[in-house]
Formats: structure tokens, sequence, C-alpha cells
């Protein structure tokens, strides 16, 4: 499949998978709005779980076709670090119901390449710096989701545009880039700057669809982005979390101390407490005014994205006079 599937999209966006946010519904209203839907497979507390929520998924997409309605891809995320005891039933659903994109995470990609390639789909590897993207892209991935600074949950801390350059010098794959990207001009400058599409976590997780509590959507509105803290305190890896989350479970931003032991990504209960009360969410939260359906966040998205062309057009055209 590789990347046949970017000139079908209304916008070159991602809905990016989010932990205990992202479900079905969030999935087929992406699609159904012409951006790419995901889910993390570990959002689901068993595989039996994950087969409802896959069969629901591919069921609700062919009736949206059927109904002549342009349907994007969806894409499952999958961790394949070693402490997913649950990856052999993943991969097994994912032969099953053949998701377009699988996207992994957490770990090498390697697990997933003969499953996926096998039924034509396209792996994409979630990175957080250049080392881990080396590794990518000798493992052969189609693509790399390259997750930057000012990116919602397990953040990086590289830029977006030094990211995408950097990648670009030694992969002539897919590049999504995310970190901070809200609105329709961020992925305007996104595309322009070397990406093919944008990852966009944080804009969606006030969307009526999404699985987020109604206290998570309303503090995602009410709050902006110096409302942030980045910590590897909730789950040891360095994520970035809704300070007013962090201070009704009773901690200080100010003062988090990091857990001990080994990380664990697991859909387990411990794994899922960590995130069910404290709320992470990235630096493009300012946009975010009211929630709303995802059709009226991607129609927001595209008028803007629009717009920006429009300006550098103009732009370009007074350049070269």
């Amino acid at each position: 499949m590789t990347d046949s599937f970017l000139s079908t999209l209304r916008l070159p966006v991602v809905a990016a998978p989010m932990f205990l946010v992202s479900g079905p519904e969030l999935v087929t209203a992406a699609c159904t709005a012409g951006i790419v839907g995901s889910f993390p497979t570990q959002n689901c507390r068993t595989a039996a779980d994950l087969d409802t929520w896959m069969g629901s998924i591919t069921d609700q997409l062919r009736a949206a076709e059927a109904a002549s309605v342009p349907v994007a891809p969806w894409a499952a995320n999958v961790i394949t670090h070693s402490s997913n005891a649950r990856l052999e039933d993943d991969l097994r659903l994912i032969a099953e119901y053949k998701p377009q994109i699988v996207i992994t995470a957490l770990g090498s990609p390697k697990p997933v390449m003969d499953t996926v390639k096998g039924y034509g789909g396209t792996v994409i590897a979630d990175v957080v710096n250049l080392r881990l993207a080396h590794k990518a892209a000798d493992a052969g991935v189609d693509g790399m989701a390259c997750v930057s600074a000012g990116a919602g949950g397990h953040t990086g801390h590289l830029s977006p545009f030094a990211f995408t350059s950097a990648v670009r010098e030694f992969f002539d794959g897919m590049i999504i880039i995310g970190g901070g990207i809200s609105d329709g001009h961020g992925v305007a400058g996104a595309i322009t700057a070397g990406a093919d599409l944008v990852y966009m976590g944080t804009r969606f997780l006030a969307a009526a669809e999404s699985m987020a509590a109604d206290g998570y959507k309303q503090m995602v509105v009410d709050h902006g982005p110096d409302d942030l803290v980045v910590s590897s305190a909730i789950t040891g890896t360095p994520a970035s979390w809704l300070k007013p989350s962090l201070v009704a479970c009773g901690l200080d931003p100010d003062n988090l101390t990091p857990p001990t032991g080994e990380k664990n990504y697991t859909a387990g209960t411990e794994s899922m407490k960590r995130w069910k009360d404290v709320w992470a969410a990235g630096q493009g939260l300012q946009p975010i005014r009211a929630i709303e359906p995802v059709s009226t966040i991607v129609e927001s998205i595209e008028k803007e994205y629009v717009e920006a062309l429009q300006r550098s057009s103009r732009l370009i055209a007074t350049a070269v006079r």
C-alpha cells in the first residue's frame, strides 16, 4: 500500500492514537471526515475487546462506503515493547482485519513487519529521536511518526522542523510530524517543511466522539500551553501533563518524582490507573475553544489550511516577479 492513500485524504492529517481517548467512534468519525483515524490497541483491556473494536470500525466504514461516503484509511497503534504480553494476539487480529496502516510504538517495528507487509499494509514507526529513526529506517518501515517537542502524552524533545529536516537526510519514506500542531496553518507549515502528514492528538481530545471524560474535555477547553508540565513521574517516560489534573490528584507539578522499577506499557490495571485521572495534553491547546464533533474540527482545520496555502502562493508569486 505504501503511501498510495495520501492523495485520497481531504487533509494530510492523522487523528493520532491517544491512550484511553481514541476509540471506534473517534476513528470512524475521523475517517469519514477525510483524515486518518487511529487508536492504540492497548485501549482494549482484552483481545476479545480488540476484536469487537476492530469489527465495529470495519463494519461502520464499509457501511459509509456503501452509502457513497468517502472514507480515509484507519490505523492500529501497537506497542512492541517487551512488556506487551498481548502482542501475539494483537498481531493475529491485525492479520484478520487488515488495517491499512499499523503504527508501532515504544519498541522495534520488526515484530509487525511480516504480518502487515504480508497483506499489503503500511508500517509506520513512532520515533522520538534520531537514534530510533535510524533503527526504524534500517528495519524497512514505510514511514515514521516523528513525535517532537510540544506533543502530548509521551513526548519528544526535538523541534518538528529540525526533526523533519534531519530524517529527510537519510530516509525517503513517509514522514508524519507531530508536536504542538493543531490548526491548518501549522499543517501547511509542516507539509512545506517536508512532512507528508501531520499527527494531531490534542486537537481531538475535546472532540464529541473522544472517550475522554467530560472533565478532561472541559479542562482542555479551559487551559492553554502554559498549563502543561513535562515529567517522567507518572509513567517513567517523559510525558506532557495538564497541571490542573496533577493538582486534583494531590500531586505538586513543581515537585514530581519519577517512579522506580521497570517501565511497563501494558494495558493492565495499574497502567490504566496512571492515566485515568492524570491527564495528558500537548502544546496545541490554544485553538480548542469548545467540545465539537470531529467533522466540525476538520472543517475548521481545512479552512485554515487553505488560507495558509493561499498566503504561500501569494508570497511565491511576489517573490518571482
